[in-house]
C-alpha cells in the first residue's frame, strides 16, 4: 500500500463527491447527503482548504476528509474550534488503515496551523484511539440530540477547553 496525503483541489472534486457516496451508501444513521454537505461547506468561510485532505493511491482517489471552523458558545462568550466531518474511505480500500491516516493527518496540520480543538459526531470506538472524549466532560453540547457518547471534542492544545462550555454552532453548510 502507498497512500499518499496531500490537499485537496478544484479538479478533485468529481472523484471526491464520488468517494463520499461510496463511502456512506450502506452506512446506518445518515441521510446519504454527505457529499451533498461538502460541496457546501466549500461554499462558506467556514471552509478551510488547508486542512481538507485526499487520500491517493497511485493515481486513484480512495479518501477524503473536512475540517471545517466551527464556534462553541454560551451567552455572550464564544470559543473557536474545528468540525471532523465526514471522513470517507471507499468501500474497497476500507481496512486499510486509509481513515486513521487522513485524520492524524488532518489533526497534525490544524495543530500546526494554530488551531485549538477539535468536536467530531462520530463512532464512539473508533475516534477515542486519537484521543477524542466526550465533549459532555468539558460541558460542550451538540446543537440537535446525539447519543453523549457519540459527540466527542479533542484538545489540540493542553488544556484549551477548560474554560469552555456551550453548544456548538457548524456552520450554515450543516443546516441546508
Amino acid at each position: 500500500m502507498t497512500i499518499s496525503i496531500r490537499e485537496e483541489r478544484p479538479s478533485d472534486y468529481k472523484d471526491i463527491g464520488y468517494v463520499i457516496e461510496q463511502a456512506f451508501r450502506h452506512a446506518e444513521h445518515t441521510d446519504h447527503q454527505e457529499h451533498t454537505l461538502v460541496a457546501k461547506i466549500r461554499e462558506t468561510d467556514a471552509y478551510q482548504p488547508d486542512l481538507t485532505f485526499v487520500a491517493v493511491d497511485g493515481e486513484r482517489i480512495v479518501g477524503h476528509i473536512v475540517l471545517s471552523k466551527i464556534t462553541i458558545k454560551n451567552n455572550n462568550d464564544h470559543a473557536d474550534s474545528l468540525a471532523l466531518a465526514p471522513v470517507s474511505v471507499l468501500p474497497d480500500s476500507q481496512g486499510r488503515g486509509i481513515g486513521s491516516l487522513l485524520i492524524q493527518h488532518a489533526l497534525s496540520k490544524a495543530t500546526e496551523t494554530g488551531h485549538e480543538s477539535v468536536i467530531v459526531l462520530g463512532h464512539e470506538a473508533y475516534y477515542p484511539k486519537f484521543g477524542f472524549t466526550r465533549a459532555s466532560e468539558w460541558k460542550i453540547t451538540a446543537p440537535f440530540d446525539v447519543p453523549d457518547e457519540s459527540f466527542m471534542a479533542l484538545e489540540l492544545r493542553p488544556n484549551v477547553l477548560q474554560q469552555v462550555h456551550g453548544t456548538v454552532h457548524y456552520s450554515r453548510a450543516f443546516n441546508e
